[in-house]
C-alpha cells in the first residue's frame, strides 16, 4: 500500500518539476509592483543565517587647506570614512494548499497535459496569494494591516489613510490577530466580509477590549516578520545593526502633510529634494495609491492643459505610469493598489535588494524534488510554497516616504 502511494506521489512530483519547477517566476501576476522590481540576491544567504553588507556611511575628512604661498606645511590627521557593515537575516513564509485524492488521481493519470490542467488553477492561485503576501510585507513588514478607527458590534471600521484595498481584497476567511499600538494582544478573530467603499471589515467574532488605534496583524505576523519599507523609511534606531540616529544616511526621509491633502508633483518633488540634500542621483520609482493616483492625473491634465511650456518629452501620462524628470533624473509614478491611501514612497530602487535563501519556491527545505507530500489524517496530497527573505535597503537616506495624504475622491 505504502508503495503504491509513494508511486503515485512520484508521479505527481515528476510532473510537477517538468510542467512548473522552471516557470514559477512566470505565474507571478503583474500587480505585486514591489516585488516585480526588487531583484532577489540569494547567493550569499543560507536558511537562518546573516546577510552582511559593508556600507559607507560616512565621507573621509583629513583634508589639509593651505595657501598659495606656503610651502612644506604640516598635514592634518587623517580622519577615516565611517565604513559599517549591516547584517540582514531573512524571515520565512509557508503557505500549504491540499490537492484531494481525486483530483490527484486525474492529475497522475494521463500525462503531462493533463496534470497541467488538473492543478494549474491551485499552483496559480498559490503563486497569486504568496506573491500577494510577500508584496504586502515589502511595504508593511513590522508595521501590520491597517489601524482600528471605531467599532460597532463585529464591524471594524479602519482608519482611511491606513486602508489598502489590495490587503482586503479577497480576504475572506484570513485570519487576524488585533494587538494595541503597544503591542498587546486583543485576541484573534476571522474575516468574514470587507466592504471597500466604508472602509469595514466584519469579523466573526470581535476580541474583547479593542479601540480605536489598534493595529489589525495578519495572524501570527507580529514580531515575525521582516522590516518592510515603510519601517525602513521611519526608523531613528538600530535596524540591520546599523543605528539611524547616528548616521543620517541610513535614515530615510518623511515630509508629512500638515494640514493634510492631497498628492501633488510639488509634493514629489520636495519629497526628491530630500533625497537629494542625502546624496540621490539616480532615477526613483514613486508608489502611490490608486486615488492618489487620481488626483495626480486630475493635475496632470490640468498642467496640460493651461502651461504652454509643456512638452511630451519631459512628460508621457497614460493608464500605467506617470513618467517625467526632476533634478535627479527620471521620476516614474506608479499607481499600487497595497500602498496605503495616506502614504506615498519615493524610492530610489537601486538602492533596494531583496536577501535570504530563496525566493518563493514549491521545493521543501531538504526535500529535494519531493513537492507533493500525503496528509496523515486526510484524503489527499500537501503542496507547499516556502521562501526565507527580507526587503534590504542599503541607502534609506536617498528615499523618502510622504505622509498625512488625504486624497479629493
Amino acid at each position: 500500500m505504502a508503495s503504491s502511494s509513494n508511486n503515485f506521489a512520484d508521479t505527481l512530483n515528476a510532473n510537477f518539476k517538468i510542467v512548473y519547477a522552471d516557470k514559477i517566476e512566470n505565474l507571478i501576476p503583474d500587480g505585486v509592483k514591489l516585488l516585480n522590481r526588487i531583484s532577489f540576491s540569494g547567493r550569499e544567504a543560507q536558511l537562518g543565517n546573516l546577510y552582511s553588507q559593508p556600507l559607507i556611511l560616512g565621507l573621509e575628512h583629513g583634508v589639509t587647506f593651505a595657501g598659495s604661498t606656503d610651502d612644506a606645511f604640516a598635514l592634518n590627521a587623517p580622519i577615516a570614512g565611517q565604513l559599517k557593515e549591516a547584517q540582514v537575516r531573512g524571515s520565512q513564509m509557508v503557505l500549504r494548499s491540499v490537492l484531494g485524492y481525486a483530483a490527484a488521481a486525474r492529475a497522475a493519470g494521463s500525462g503531462q497535459r493533463a496534470f497541467e490542467d488538473s492543478t494549474k488553477f491551485l499552483v496559480q492561485n498559490m503563486m497569486r496569494s504568496m506573491a500577494k503576501k510577500l508584496e504586502i510585507e515589502l511595504l508593511y513588514g513590522g508595521v501590520g494591516y491597517t489601524v482600528v478607527a471605531s467599532t460597532a458590534g463585529n464591524v471594524i471600521t479602519a482608519v482611511v489613510q491606513e486602508w489598502a484595498p489590495g490587503i482586503w481584497a479577497g480576504a475572506n476567511n484570513m485570519p487576524l490577530e488585533i494587538r494595541s499600538s503597544a503591542g498587546a494582544l486583543r485576541g484573534y478573530c476571522n474575516v468574514i466580509s470587507v466592504a471597500m467603499d466604508t472602509f469595514q471589515i466584519t469579523v466573526d467574532l470581535l476580541p474583547a477590549g479593542v479601540i480605536a488605534t489598534d493595529i489589525i496583524w495578519h495572524k501570527g505576523a507580529y514580531n515575525n516578520e521582516f522590516a518592510g519599507i515603510h519601517q525602513i523609511l521611519t526608523n531613528t534606531g538600530t535596524l540591520f545593526n546599523i543605528n539611524a540616529a547616528q548616521y543620517d544616511l541610513f535614515q530615510g526621509n518623511t515630509v508629512t502633510l500638515n494640514p493634510t491633502g492631497p498628492l501633488s508633483f510639488a509634493l514629489i518633488q520636495d519629497a526628491i529634494a530630500r533625497g537629494v540634500e542625502k546624496g540621490l542621483d539616480s532615477d526613483v520609482v514613486v508608489f502611490v495609491n490608486p486615488r492618489s493616483w487620481a488626483d495626480l492625473l486630475t493635475e496632470q491634465a490640468a498642467l496640460r492643459m493651461y502651461d504652454e511650456s509643456y512638452r511630451t518629452s519631459e512628460t508621457e501620462n497614460g493608464s500605467q505610469e506617470i513618467t517625467f524628470h526632476g533634478q535627479n533624473g527620471k521620476v516614474e509614478i506608479v499607481p499600487s493598489i497595497y500602498v496605503k491611501s495616506g502614504y506615498c514612497y519615493v524610492l530610489a530602487m537601486e538602492d533596494f535588494m531583496r536577501v535570504g535563501s530563496t525566493d518563493i519556491t514549491f521545493r521543501r527545505p531538504g526535500q529535494g524534488d519531493d513537492f507533493f507530500r500525503e496528509l496523515e489524517n486526510n484524503a489527499g496530497y500537501e503542496l507547499r510554497a516556502y521562501t526565507d527573505q527580507c526587503v534590504f535597503c542599503m541607502a534609506p537616506g536617498r528615499s523618502t516616504l510622504i505622509a498625512n495624504i488625504t486624497n479629493s475622491n
